[in-house]
């Protein structure tokens, strides 16, 4: 169950990261898709789903392999003074 949960998890910002991709690749093509109205517009929307999908996944690793103990020293939290 916690498998499935954590691969629900993933798979969203992955399509939302894999979505961006698309959006920038029509743009460098000139193909406007349907609902945004500038070229643009298209690219920035691309760039922020990449962005905000990549960082939610390496987010998740990140906090995933911290909790198991399996990074390097300087990714690992600093401890409280």
């Amino acid at each position: 169950m916690a498998r499935t949960l954590a691969f629900i998890v993933l798979l969203i910002p992955g399509l939302m990261a894999a979505g961006g991709i698309i959006l920038i690749r029509d743009t460098i093509f000139g193909k406007l898709i349907e609902p945004i109205p500038f070229l643009w517009l298209q690219l920035l929307v691309g760039i922020i789903f990449f962005g905000v999908g990549l960082s939610f996944f390496a987010g998740f690793l990140l906090h995933r392999d911290r909790k198991n103990g399996k990074v390097q020293a300087r990714f690992k939290k600093k401890k409280e003074l």
